[in-house]
Parts: structure tokens; C-alpha cells; sequence
């Protein structure tokens, strides 16, 4: 065997990867998203740094209250994504009739489910928090905190559905200059109100949930006054709703269905790991809280990379070209994964630094170091799923494969490995969630073979 021939698969390798046109359009949607997540992780990691001077016990509130929004938060990610499916590929061949007619289901069911989560926070909140933790204190604290954050989900659940149909068409500008203002805003509002600046009253972590009401309700109204002056693809009307017809509203649910109950089961699965955390005391929960802002603001990047993938794959299927779209989706993964290592490396060397931001006890700041370095370890692991998952699978339709790895994976390795290393074994929270990684290696493996099938390409504007 010659040199020439031992050296011809990397350079293949290099010229799978060689395309500019690939990466213009990547950098172009992606890197706005990925800017928005950062600057929306920071300032959240901001918030909890500010929340987290008023000491673990209030940190572990907002984390467990947090925990309902996160619930809604999937819930709403599930029927915007899934809808995104159709509108990515609607893109793909400039019908904008249609991708009005799939937002107008989209808000309705979007806006449904976060009225459920805001009247059960509202008229059950302790009752809820009580399922997270067993701590009297903690459960008061995030019970006001929810109560007042749960206003705001109904404006959530709109700015999201509009936000991700305006992405799916190319422009990602407006989502982007919108949320970072209102989060800008939100962080000034936390802080004057948390800790009484300015003649402002002095509110602890209701302060927080106030800055947080203000600024969606703000954020929601901006983006819609844009959409509706500026007629964007996304500025559906009433005769838009009324012009869908049973066939059409089917063919559009089929999909969208399994990716909403995928987001929703998978969501319980990772409240129970929450669940888990918290049974095993407060200080677990505390420092899982720390590590969660943190690991956000890890995670930015490669969420604006899954979703440009998305949005790239699914506008290639919609315009005929699938061969197109199998390169990008395995051009994605390929990145995706290679910046994964690198910025692992980067969490385990910021982590002493950021961590001593915090107020909260020694014990608490040494687990949230030891769950950052599993973090980092097996980063690449989780981000090769969220590009499998959300960025490819998903984007050619096919969310019933989908469904049953994601979901399945989490319920029948992730969370019983987790009960195990808590309840049997009594691990400390650190190796728990190292347990939780089986989860991730199973799920990570699923997506590789179907990604090489390529029976994951469907073009369904074909189907309405």
C-alpha cells in the first residue's frame, strides 16, 4: 500500500468538509442563534449569581421553581420544533401561505399548554415544589418565586413560536436583537429589585421573578409589532387560521405531535433526575443549580449549530436536493462534535474562577466542580445527540424514530441508573450524574445508525 493511498481518506475527509457555500449559510443563521443563547445563558448565569448571595437555600428555590419552566419551556420547544419541520422545508420552496397556516396551529398549540402549566403554578405551587424537595424553606421561597414567574409564560409560549418560524425563513436578526434587549432588560430589573437599588424595593428572589414578567412581556410585544409592520413570513393573519382545513392540520400534527410528547416525556425524565438531586439533600440541588447555568452557557454554541442544521437540512429537502442535505447534516455532526472536545476542555479550566462567584458553602462549591469535570468529559457525547435529535432527525420528519430513542433511552437506562447510584449504592450526586451519561451513550449510538440509513429523509410538502 502506497503513501498516496494510506493518505487518500483524509484527504477525502478534508473535502467533505471543504465547502464555503456549507459554512457561509452556517455562520449566517447559526452564529446569530448561538449569539442569543450566549447572551441569554450569561445573563441568566448573572441572575443566579446574584440570587446566589442570598445563599444556597434561596439558590435551590429558583432551581426548583425553575424546574416547572423548564417543564413548559420543552413542552412549547416541542410543538414550535416540530411545526419547524414544515416551515424549514415550506421555506425551501417559498410558500409562505403554507408556513403561516402551520404557525397559526403552532401558537394554538403552544399557547394551550402554557396556560395549563400557569394555572397549575399559580393554584398548586407548593405542591408541586413539593415533589423536588422535602425542604419546608425552599419549597415557601420558590412557591412565591413561581407565582409571580408563571405570568409569564403565556408570553413565552408566542415570542417562541414566532421567534423559531422567523429563523426557519433566514431571519434570525429580528429574534436575536429583540431577546437581547429584553434580557438585558431583565437583568437590570433583577438586580435593582433583588437587592433594593435606586429607591427600588428591596425583594429578594421575587425581585428576580418581577424583572423576569417585565421583560417577556416586553420581548413578546416588540417581536410581534416587527413581525405584523414589516409583513415577514411569520405575519400570519385570522383568514390564515381559517383556511386550514381536517386534511391539512392532520399532516401537519402527524409530525408535530411526536416531537411535543417527545419533548414532554423526555422533560419528566429529566425532572426526575432533578428529583433525584434534590432527595439527595439541598446542598446536591444547590450545586446542580450553580452547574446548570454554567452548562448553558456551555452549550450556546452548539445550540446555534444544531439549529441552523435544522434549518439547513430541512430547506435542502424541501428543495429536492436530499443528497445536499445528508452532506450538511454529517458536516454539522462532524463539527459539532470536534468543538464539543475543545470547549470541554475550556469548562475544566474556567470552572475554579466562576464557581468562586458564588456565596454558598465549601461542600457545595467542591460538588459543583466535580459535576462540571464529568460535564466536560463526555460534552461531545451529549452534543453528538442534540445534533442527531434536533438538528437532523427532525428535520427530515422523522420523529417517530426520534421518539422512541429520546424518550426511551431516558426512561429505560438513564433514569433507573440514576435511582440505582442514589438510592442503592448512595453516590454523591457527581457520580450520579456520571450514571445519568449511560443515558446519552445509548441515545448517541441509536442516532448514528439512522443517520447512515438515511432513512430519515422525508419530504413532507409533499403530503399537504
Amino acid at each position: 500500500m502506497t503513501l498516496e493511498t494510506k493518505v487518500h481518506p483524509i484527504r477525502r475527509l478534508i473535502d467533505y468538509f471543504r465547502d464555503r457555500e456549507y459554512f457561509v449559510l452556517l455562520l449566517k443563521i447559526g452564529l446569530p442563534i448561538a449569539l442569543q443563547n450566549f447572551i441569554m445563558s450569561s445573563l441568566n448565569m448573572v441572575g443566579t449569581v446574584m440570587v446566589g448571595q442570598l445563599g444556597e437555600t434561596m439558590v435551590a428555590s429558583v432551581g426548583v421553581a425553575n424546574q416547572i419552566f423548564f417543564l413548559m419551556n420543552l413542552l412549547v420547544f416541542g410543538v414550535v420544533s416540530g411545526s419547524a419541520i414544515f416551515t424549514a422545508q415550506f421555506w425551501g420552496k417559498r410558500d409562505i401561505t403554507n408556513i403561516r397556516k402551520v404557525l397559526s396551529i403552532s401558537i394554538l398549540l403552544a399557547v394551550a399548554g402554557a396556560t395549563l402549566f400557569f394555572v397549575a403554578s399559580e393554584v398548586f405551587p407548593a405542591y408541586i415544589l413539593g415533589i423536588y424537595s422535602k425542604d419546608p424553606d425552599v419549597v415557601k421561597a420558590g412557591s412565591e418565586y413561581l407565582r409571580i414567574m408563571a405570568i409569564s409564560f403565556i408570553f413565552f409560549a408566542i415570542t417562541t413560536t414566532f421567534a423559531t418560524v422567523l429563523r426557519s425563513t433566514g431571519d434570525v436578526r429580528t429574534p436575536l436583537i429583540v431577546s437581547i434587549s429584553a434580557l438585558s432588560l431583565n437583568t437590570l430589573l433583577s438586580y435593582l429589585l433583588i437587592f433594593g437599588k435606586f429607591g427600588f424595593p428591596q425583594m429578594g428572589i421575587r425581585g428576580a421573578a418581577v424583572g423576569i414578567v417585565v421583560a417577556r412581556v416586553i420581548e413578546c410585544l416588540a417581536l410581534l409589532i416587527i413581525t405584523y409592520r414589516r409583513d415577514l413570513p411569520a405575519a400570519a393573519r385570522l383568514h390564515d387560521l381559517r383556511s386550514i382545513d381536517i386534511r391539512f392540520a392532520r399532516q401537519v400534527l402527524k409530525p408535530v405531535l411526536p416531537v411535543t410528547v417527545n419533548e414532554l416525556l423526555w422533560a419528566f425524565g429529566a425532572t426526575a433526575y432533578s428529583v433525584i438531586y434534590a432527595r439527595i439533600g439541598t446542598d446536591a440541588m444547590a450545586a446542580m443549580s450553580i452547574v446548570s447555568s454554567i452548562d448553558n452557557l456551555g452549550l450556546v454554541l452548539f445550540f446555534g449549530i444544531s439549529s441552523a442544521c435544522a434549518i439547513l437540512v430541512g430547506n435542502r429537502i424541501g428543495a429536492g436536493d436530499q443528497e445536499m442535505a445528508f452532506r450538511y447534516a454529517v458536516r454539522s455532526l462532524g463539527l459539532g462534535v470536534g468543538l464539543a472536545v475543545v470547549i470541554g476542555g475550556i469548562v475544566l479550566l474556567v470552572s475554579r474562577p466562576i464557581l468562586t462567584l458564588y456565596k454558598v458553602s465549601p461542600e457545595v462549591l467542591l460538588e459543583a466542580r466535580r459535576i462540571l469535570t464529568v460535564i466536560a468529559c463526555f460534552l461531545w457525547l451529549r452534543i453528538s445527540n442534540l445534533i442527531y435529535y434536533v438538528g437532523i432527525l427532525r428535520s427530515g420528519g422523522d420523529t417517530r424514530y426520534a421518539f422512541i430513542f429520546d424518550v426511551g433511552t431516558i426512561w429505560l437506562v438513564g433514569v433507573p441508573m440514576a435511582s440505582l447510584a442514589a438510592f442503592v449504592l448512595h453516590l454523591p450526586v457527581h457520580l450520579v450524574y456520571l450514571f445519568v451519561m449511560s443515558d446519552e451513550l445509548t441515545k448517541s449510538i441509536a442516532g448514528l445508525l439512522r443517520l447512515v440509513s438515511k432513512k430519515w429523509i422525508h419530504d413532507l410538502t409533499t403530503t399537504v
